[in-house]
């Protein structure tokens, strides 16, 4: 690299400071030399490149040599040519960072001081970066939300006559831990028919699985039975929504309750929602009107329009059948064992 940088200065000075400079003024030596002091380049096979023939007795003038060009402009005087060297001409050698600037003398690259009010350094202007734990910043990996999902709002019609139903969930914590609270009811002939509500604990076990344990509260028709409650939630492969609860209430009495949904997406916005329920209670209580075993079984069909992600009208139909001991305290009210509605209603998401 330094034959390069002294071969380029020596050119440029020639450029400048000689009018015309020809071949044929310089000595035989120093026309070969100097063209062949860079080591692996060839000179002939160079296209374009026409070598002019010198004169050996030419004499070359004391004002165009490298070492008076280099005077004249103030670089390093030429060096002594070491042992093996091939051209004199190259051997003077550049100056070093610290024979032209002194140490840390080497200011900022844009140059000049920084005005009074500019930015610090680093760009943090003063604020700190936080609470750390460990070797990491507290990134808040798991913020606290609400949410609330008004799955079914929704007004129907059967054989027996009109009413509403609702289904309701939400909760208050983050990906790990929240509060979950849950409902679902009927109310027809101008009186509630039944409800419940759940108040649970989830907690996350896994990427789409969550456990629940809570209390669970039964109204309407009847007196009101009170739950400890326990179950699963999640997404099970193919996106089919799966909750499976256990329930122990007082006097021994046990029950459970399995749903299942799923979301076939028509399109964007226009979305079927099959929903399966089955209930089943491990003891009688004639006074609420269920018996033991499979008490009933519900399969809607609801499909809903996406206005927005947060608001869907939909319509839909529900079949209900009664089963078991269940089926029998109907019969014995007068109540159909099966039963048929036409449903419309609203979802919302907030």
């Amino acid at each position: 690299m330094r034959r390069v940088a002294a071969f380029a200065g020596l050119l440029l000075a020639i450029a400048v400071r000689a009018p015309v400079v020809h071949a044929q003024h310089l000595p035989a030596s120093a026309s070969s030399t100097a063209m062949g002091a860079m080591p692996g380049m060839d000179h002939d096979a160079m296209p374009g490149m026409d070598m002019p023939a010198t004169h050996a007795d030419a004499t070359p003038d004391p004002q165009e040599t490298p070492a008076a060009d280099h005077a004249m402009h103030g670089s390093t005087p030429m060096q002594p040519p070491h042992q093996g060297a091939r051209d004199p001409a190259m051997q003077h050698t550049s100056p070093s960072p610290t024979d032209v600037m002194p140490p840390h003398a080497m200011g900022p690259m844009q140059g000049g001081s920084p005005p009074p009010d500019a930015r610090d350094p680093d760009y943090s202007d003063g604020v700190g970066m936080g609470s750390m734990h460990g070797i990491g910043m507290a990134m808040e990996d798991h913020p606290k939300l609400a949410f609330l999902r008004i799955d079914q709002l929704e007004a129907f019609r059967d054989a027996q006559g009109n009413g509403q139903q609702w289904e309701i969930e939400g909760g208050y914590g983050n990906n790990r831990d929240k509060l979950w609270m849950r409902s679902e009811g009927e109310r027809s002939e101008g009186r509630l028919q039944e409800a419940n509500v759940e108040l649970l604990w989830q907690h996350a076990v896994a990427a789409f699985w969550d456990t629940q344990l809570g209390l669970r509260t039964d109204l309407g028709d009847g007196p009101d039975r009170h739950w400890a409650a326990f179950g699963i939630q999640g997404l099970a492969p193919y996106w089919f929504e799966l909750e499976a609860t256990g329930y122990v209430g007082a006097t021994g009495r046990t029950a459970a309750r399995l749903r299942a949904k799923y979301e076939l997406l028509f399109t964007q916005r226009l979305v079927l929602q099959p929903e399966l329920e089955l209930n089943a209670y491990g003891k009688a209580d004639p006074a609420r009107g269920t018996g033991s075993g499979l008490s009933d079984a519900s399969l809607g069909l609801r499909l809903r329009y996406e206005i927005r992600r947060e608001v869907a009208p939909y319509v839909g139909l529900v079949w209900t059948r009664r089963f078991g001991g269940t089926a029998d305290l109907a019969r014995v009210r007068g109540e159909t064992l099966f039963a048929r509605q036409w449903v419309a209603g609203i979802r919302i998401v907030f």
